[in-house]
């Protein structure tokens, strides 16, 4: 059994190899927040096309289906109910209008939700907060050693084990 850096679980660790391994899980954090502000803005940017799109059809709809469907829609209720036929003209303009309302507030709905949408400021705000821990951490004290434990004692039993 080893230990994340390849030296035996137990063993002394220098602090150049702790310094070392700090600064590799440092930058491996850091990479993994990127990624997920990545992901994040992603997410947001598919939401904001398809907002941008459900409007776009909602005004395709209204203009190409104006002349044609008007046109059938009038003739059919005219048909159906013998109206005077300018009365039939604005009932399928005004279900035409009702189809692009339909549409516009689907659109509406999907803009607000990538406008609420926190993602990238919630891994910003992680980042601050991961930056802010890493400021303010300070060594442990150490209490004094007795003589026959000294640093240098130390060396000597980790350089004989390993």
């Amino acid at each position: 059994m080893s230990a994340p850096d390849g030296s035996p679980v137990g063993a002394e660790r220098s602090i150049g190899r702790l310094f070392a391994s700090a600064t590799t899980e440092l930058s491996a954090l850091v990479h993994d927040e990127i990624a997920l502000a990545k992901a994040q803005l992603k997410q947001d940017v598919k939401r904001g096309l398809l907002s941008g799109g459900a409007f776009s059809v909602a005004g395709a709809v209204l203009v190409f289906s104006l002349p044609m469907l008007n046109f059938a829609l009038a003739y059919g209720i005219r048909t159906w109910s013998d109206w005077n036929l300018a009365l039939c003209f604005l009932l399928s303009f005004a279900a035409n209008v009702l189809l692009a309302i339909a549409l516009g507030l689907i659109g509406v709905f999907f803009a607000k939700k990538a406008k609420k949408s926190q993602g990238p400021q919630m891994v910003a705000a992680s980042v601050k907060e991961t930056a802010g821990v890493l400021q303010n951490a300070k060594p442990h004290p150490r209490p004094d050693l007795p003589q026959d434990r000294a640093p240098e004692a130390l060396e000597a039993v980790g350089r004989s084990s390993s």
